[in-house]
């Protein structure tokens, strides 16, 4: 004989589980957010939220815990837990750091670290496909976006194919003044790698000292000629990486010279 239940316990067994406890605080941080809770603001306090929701400071800190995974939040020691700035997708393009920093509706700003005509390294000269002690202009740069430090560049170009271009204002985007004398970048090779901030590094981004990097080191050519050589340094929290993928093809009939970095 098949008993059947009621329908009072069918409802029972069909009503919608309640969310966990730490989601509903989830939530609530990032409607604070979403209603313009700006970044660098501090979120109330645990004590606020457990009072607030009638919970536990532990599941409170597991509500919070999951929000500075996912980048929504950061931690200050000793300070408390702050909205985070917003990443920005970084998608490899073959554009200056300027054109990116436009696009994306911020002002590019660049303070210069270095800025010297030198003879190339056998590293650079691999690189740029020149003799070792060839003369090449050496640029190393803060990038900035709406005034904040995003990224550490350095660029090598062989200085015969811009042999004016350290003469006047260092105000300068490399790719344009390529393009100016017909080398526009069309294509280039990118490695990309994971990198702990020295000091000095930490300094000059407004990150802590050890805090993870992108590392990415470039090669853009303009047809077969190497015209520019370059490594940035971008910092991890602020951008995320952002790379388009496809079905293999067969390999390209110029093999790739920078497989890893120049023998660092």
């Amino acid at each position: 004989m098949t008993t059947s239940s009621s329908p009072s316990s069918r409802r029972a067994r069909s009503a919608p589980r309640a969310p966990a406890k730490y989601v509903v605080v989830r939530d609530h941080l990032l409607a604070l957010i979403a209603d313009g809770l700006e970044p660098g603001s501090p979120i109330p306090s645990e004590r606020e939220l457990c009072e607030t929701f009638s919970v536990s400071r532990m599941t409170v800190r597991q509500a919070i815990d999951t929000l500075v995974v996912d980048g929504a939040l950061e931690r200050h020691q000793g300070r408390g837990t702050f909205v985070s700035q917003p990443k920005l997708d970084l998608q490899l393009r073959l554009s200056s750091f300027t054109d990116e920093m436009r696009r994306r509706g911020m002002e590019p700003g660049s303070v210069f670290l270095t800025a010297e005509t030198t003879r190339a390294t056998p590293q650079v000269a691999q690189a740029l496909e020149i003799a070792t002690g060839d003369e090449v202009h050496h640029l190393r740069r803060l990038r900035t976006a709406d005034s904040t430090p995003m990224a550490i560049e350095e660029n090598w170009l062989t200085a015969s194919l811009l042999p004016g271009l350290l003469e006047g204002a260092l105000d300068f985007s490399v790719y344009q003044r390529l393009g100016e004398v017909g080398l526009e970048p069309s294509w280039g090779e990118d490695v990309i790698q994971g990198h702990v901030v020295s000091s000095e590094e930490a300094i000059l981004l407004g990150v802590p000292e050890g805090a993870p990097a992108l590392d990415i080191t470039r090669r853009a050519f303009h047809d077969d000629v190497a015209v520019d050589y370059s490594r940035s340094l971008y910092r991890a929290d602020r951008y995320t990486l952002w790379v388009p993928v496809a079905a293999p093809h067969p390999a390209a009939s110029r093999p790739s010279a920078l497989r890893t970095r120049m023998n660092q």
